[in-house]
């Protein structure tokens, strides 16, 4: 099985500074929704992809635009040109796949993301898009068996080049479900990664560490 990886779905370079800090994500998925969220413009994308890969990131998405194939590779150019850590995310659209098709012929990281169909996820397998991100929250408030789809989409994409990055993720219980079903990369906001890494009895027993090494006189 495929060793996990971890990124941070967010704009908050805060948070995502320190996530990154600490090792404990891979690297920086965003979309034009996220930077919205977050307070950015299209003209601070160069200046956020600069800073995330300075503070450790080994990868950084962001998502081309434009509704048809000549415009999403023409805006893909402009992704493609902050560096070599950046991926471009291209949505599962019909001209979007003849978009991340000619891209990954090109040599270009492509994400196909909001898949919501097995049929979408092995559609990107045969053009080698190295990722593909189906969100799980969103499937099940559409009234999907999220979990299940997701689990289908990976078995589609099992001896290929593309791999799923499952996105959002609402709780650290999601990750490890999918981590359970064979599912190999993540992305999920600031919250549910500090909430992967904490548990009540883990931080007592750390305490009581502490305070035993004071009475050793540490």
């Amino acid at each position: 099985m495929t060793a996990p990886r971890l990124y941070v779905d967010s704009a908050d370079v805060e948070r995502v500074g320190a996530l990154l800090a600490s090792g404990v994500v891979r690297g920086v998925t965003t979309n034009p929704t996220i930077l919205e969220r977050g307070g950015r413009t299209a003209a601070e994308i160069p200046e956020l992809y600069a800073r995330w890969v300075a503070e450790g990131a080994q990868e950084v998405f962001f998502q081309t635009w434009g509704g048809d194939a000549a415009s999403f590779l023409r805006n893909a150019e402009t992704i493609r040109t902050l560096g070599d850590r950046v991926a471009v995310k291209v949505p599962a659209t019909a001209e979007g796949f003849a978009a991340a098709s000619a891209l990954v012929r090109d040599g270009a990281t492509v994400l196909v993301t909001a898949v919501y169909s097995v049929a979408q996820a092995l559609a990107a397998a045969s053009i080698g898009a190295q990722y593909i991100a189906p969100y799980l929250g969103r499937l099940r408030d559409a009234g999907l068996d999220g979990d299940t789809l997701i689990t289908r989409m990976q078995a589609v994409c099992v001896d290929s080049d593309t791999n799923v990055l499952a996105a959002s993720l609402r709780s650290a219980d999601d990750i490890v479900a999918l981590r359970e079903a064979g599912v190999p990369y993540f992305t999920a906001a600031p919250d549910v990664i500090e909430q992967m890494l904490f548990h009540p009895v883990s931080d007592s027993s750390a305490a009581e560490f502490d305070a035993a090494m004071v009475r050793l006189g540490a």
